[in-house]
């Protein structure tokens, strides 16, 4: 798995105060900017987090490229229906030496581990042999119609493709660029950055958090699983762990002076 932050709202914790601001001010938005500066913004943020009003944080966005993760994965972060998502199609891509992601417990577990490799060798070629069939079959009828050129040919190639992808397993990776503004990220944290949400999503999440702790510490520090901010919501099935969660991504604010609030 490969995480990138590609691009975030320039200064966005002064955006969100100033946007903030604006709810409450007959101040033009230049001279509320104007009479902005980072301590006073940060202050401001702190306070919207404070009084749980979150709606501000909506006009910061940030944007990551995501590498390395399974198709599984995608079935499940294209469930967060606030964000944009540009995939790698399977369509127009071949996929005739697809990589796939071995989930921890089946690696840990030799025999299991050498039948998941031998399942993935096994769709590599019932891919290959698919595309390679339906391939000639379309080259075939175009031949006939004689329209057999190179356009043609490369056509026909992602024909092939479009059904032979059928036969690929969950586990093939993919390539997703994705972007969400900050309340939608902070919402994905809290449902996936829980124990009992899947591994690989998980751990996404988690790196995801991380990136943009390092850009926008003030908006995100309360930022991470649910029991963070109160009860575990999991009621029955929670994972006893909370005191280790907040111990883990609770952030302590600061006084002026530096020291822990």
């Amino acid at each position: 798995m490969n995480v990138i932050l590609l691009a975030h709202t320039p200064s966005p914790v002064e955006l969100v105060a100033l946007a903030a601001k604006n709810c409450y001010s007959n101040s033009t938005a230049g001279e509320l900017r104007d009479g902005m500066t980072p301590e006073k913004a940060r202050e401001f943020v702190e306070m919207l987090a404070s009084l749980g009003h979150e709606s501000p944080i909506e006009h910061a966005s940030y944007t990551f490229a995501i590498e390395g993760v399974s198709r599984s994965l995608l079935a499940q972060i294209t469930r967060h229906r606030l964000a944009s998502y540009s995939v790698k199609s399977q369509r127009y891509v071949s996929e005739k030496d697809f990589e796939y992601v071995t989930p921890p417990a089946i690696a840990a577990v030799p025999e299991a581990a050498e039948e998941f490799e031998r399942a993935m060798a096994d769709d590599r070629e019932s891919y290959k042999k698919i595309s390679n069939i339906l391939y000639k079959k379309y080259c075939s009828e175009l031949e006939a119609e004689g329209k057999l050129d190179k356009a043609s040919k490369s056509a026909a190639r992602k024909r092939a493709g479009e059904d032979a992808r059928y036969v690929l397993p969950n586990a093939c990776t993919t390539q997703i660029v994705m972007t969400m503004n900050a309340r939608s990220l902070k919402n994905f944290f809290s449902q996936r950055m829980c124990n009992r949400a899947q591994w690989e999503i998980r751990e996404l999440a988690a790196r995801m958090r991380e990136l943009v702790m390092e850009v926008s510490p003030e908006l995100f520090r309360d930022s991470g699983p649910a029991c963070l901010r109160g009860p575990c919501p999991e009621g029955k099935m929670s994972c006893g762990r909370a005191a280790e969660m907040r111990a883990k991504y609770l952030v302590p604010t600061k006084n002026d002076d530096g020291s822990a609030k």
